[in-house]
């Protein structure tokens, strides 16, 4: 299905664990040091009300006068847990994009507010670079580069929902089932010694 800007939270709220989505409108990047930077209590320098932010590190060059995606794979989201459900209530957020998933603090943020958790495939970065047609701009360059703040205009960017604003977790699910068989295998293994 595809998702076009503004995201509003009933457009979010339609959205399911499975769904295959491809985002149109305005993308922020931010990392490690962009999460804490507001976690720790400053303001962004653009509006994150109903937008989504991207958990890239990409590779932006300048062509000239145009700044240029030569490539934006998603980093592993997992380490802003600490910090991204303060994020997603105190910015209105809509919607996380990484890869790898997120936990409990996350997915219950995401419920409550009406944001989800999206996946882009990981090894894929020139591939969703091409999906994004114009930079905007970028903030907070005295961060560098890959963990500034980019927005980024995308057309057709592919992604998967894998925490919905239902309290659904795909990665929840895959790791009970992958745990239950892991226990599945170690008694079967401990009857037989």
């Amino acid at each position: 299905m595809r998702l076009e800007a503004p995201f509003s939270e009933e457009k979010i709220r339609s959205l399911r664990v499975g769904d295959l989505v491809e985002i149109n409108g305005l993308l922020y990047t931010g990392r490690d040091t962009v999460h804490k930077y507001l976690h720790d209590g400053n303001e962004p320098p653009v509006d994150l009300t109903d937008s989504m932010i991207y958990h890239c590190g990409p590779v932006v060059v300048r062509e000239g006068e145009t700044w240029v995606v030569k490539a934006a794979g998603p980093t592993t989201s997992i380490r802003e847990e600490p910090y991204q459900h303060e994020i997603i209530r105190k910015f209105h957020l809509r919607g996380v994009i990484g890869k790898g998933g997120m936990g409990a603090k996350t997915l219950e943020a995401c419920r409550e507010t009406g944001c989800v958790y999206f996946h882009a495939v990981g090894g894929a970065a020139q591939v969703l670079a091409a999906r994004i047609v114009g930079v905007r701009g970028v903030h907070l360059m005295e961060f560098g580069s890959p963990e500034a703040i980019w927005e980024f205009e995308v057309r057709d960017f592919p992604v998967v929902v894998t925490m919905d604003s239902h309290g659904a977790s795909l990665h929840r699910d895959l790791s009970e089932a992958s745990g239950a068989r892991l226990r599945e295998i170690l008694t079967s293994v401990d009857e037989r010694s």
